[in-house]
């Protein structure tokens, strides 16, 4: 009767099956973007084909950029806007104008992922780490692969004898890894997943990280899973759950340790790991090595305001900057890179600010800022400027910064249930 006499007024009733629809496309849409992030042997990946696809849907319903995210998209422009003038006299040289490109189109990814933190945040963060995860498996178990020459793979998913996978280098699968190895630790501290589960989700992804052999891979991964832990257990509602977050961490860290003393038990393995595991390695060393040329650059890009021009640092010296942070000067001017110091200043005080925010989502935001922080500072050891996985970390926290938010001091009652969705 209720429906007929709506339908007599002239009111439709409200299409509830349209909008749940529309939601499950764009994490449909979201998750196969996410997912295949991990396959980055050509160019363009099928990442780049999927991202437009992924703003088209989204955009049919609208995608709203919050005033409080303006910060980082003119931020991003600055910086960019420095790489196409120091572009200007290298338009004829084709890696450099791709390589500029690829800057512009990660900066789209960056405001993209921060916008669409308007709505559904917790479902989407859901659908991003389910994606994430996938990709970690399928990246990882290619390099395990390879690694181990199984099915004649070797050459195509190693690089000098470690672990590539289906990343052109291990020292970008390494740090792109990280991700989904905290997000499962963080499942097990908080109750998410048990430990066994959650050690067979990361145990793909973990070995894999491993057989990279990257020094900047490893570490990141002991900052962030350092950082996650002291975060989780500041923010904890009892006294119960702060033992909890001790006990199981004790307990992993005494199960990676036994995985890696099986792993060196390997003699392949071993050699290797003894090598890489050195901090003191020969390319680093001495006044034309990798610190050493950022050190002699450094009065040299203070009398060229456009900088050296996009991927012409190799140029003056024997590689790559090696150092985000000097290559956002040498490759996009003083504009750019004053711009790119300014962007990680103002994502660390939104980062810090947002972890000690009570929400659904503090979980995420807590394994979301402990793995990008970890990147923020591994920036002064690798260039960071072209990981897809760096915008997604870069968007999604400032997505998150930018909704309504109550704060609550540090260990103060959480709201019932709040634990089990935080992740």
């Amino acid at each position: 009767m209720s429906a007929l006499a709506q339908a007599g007024s002239g009111h439709a009733p409200p299409r509830r099956g349209l909008a749940i629809s529309y939601a499950a496309i764009k994490r449909g849409v979201l998750w196969l973007f996410v997912a295949l992030s991990g396959f980055a042997l050509i160019e363009p990946s099928p990442y780049e084909f999927l991202f437009p696809l992924a703003l088209f849907v989204f955009a049919l319903t609208g995608i709203r950029l919050s005033q409080k995210l303006i910060p980082l998209a003119l931020l991003l422009l600055l910086y960019n806007l420095g790489g196409v003038f120091a572009l200007i006299p290298w338009m004829d040289e084709t890696p450099s104008v791709r390589f500029t490109a690829v800057s512009v189109y990660l900066m789209l990814t960056a405001i993209f992922f921060a916008a669409i933190m308007a709505e559904d945040a917790t479902g989407r963060l859901d659908t991003l780490r389910k994606g994430y995860l996938f990709a970690a498996w399928c990246a990882g178990l290619a390099g395990i692969l390879g690694y181990f020459n199984i099915g004649g793979l070797g050459g195509a998913f190693t690089l000098y004898g470690r672990a590539s996978g289906t990343f052109k280098d291990p020292n970008v699968l390494g740090p792109y890894l990280v991700l989904p190895i905290l997000y499962c630790l963080h499942g097990i501290l908080t109750r998410r997943l048990g430990l066994i589960r959650g050690f067979l989700l990361m145990s793909v992804p973990l070995l894999a990280l491993f057989l990279t052999f990257s020094r900047g891979g490893w570490g990141n991964l002991v900052a962030s899973a350092m950082l996650m832990t002291a975060l989780s257990f500041l923010v904890s509602a009892s006294a119960a759950q702060r033992r909890r977050i001790v006990v199981l961490t004790a307990v992993s860290l005494g199960l990676v340790v036994v995985a890696l003393l099986v792993a060196l038990s390997f003699e392949n393995i071993r050699s290797v790991f003894e090598v890489r595991a050195s901090l003191d390695q020969s390319y680093d060393q001495g006044v034309t090595g990798r610190f050493g040329s950022q050190l002699r650059a450094i009065p040299m890009l203070l009398d060229v305001p456009n900088g050296f021009g996009p991927l012409r640092f190799r140029f003056f010296f024997p590689e790559d900057p090696h150092n985000v942070y000097v290559n956002a000067f040498a490759s996009y001017g003083w504009l750019g890179g004053i711009a790119y110091l300014a962007l990680t200043a103002a994502t660390c005080v939104v980062g810090w600010r947002l972890v000690f925010t009570r929400a659904p989502w503090q979980g995420h935001a807590i394994v979301l800022w402990s793995v990008l922080f970890a990147t923020i500072l591994q920036g002064i050891q690798i260039d960071t400027d072209h990981w897809r996985h760096f915008y997604l970390l870069l968007g999604l926290v400032w997505g998150l910064s930018a909704l309504p938010r109550r704060t609550v001091p540090v260990g103060a009652a959480r709201p019932q249930g709040a634990l089990r969705t935080a992740t």
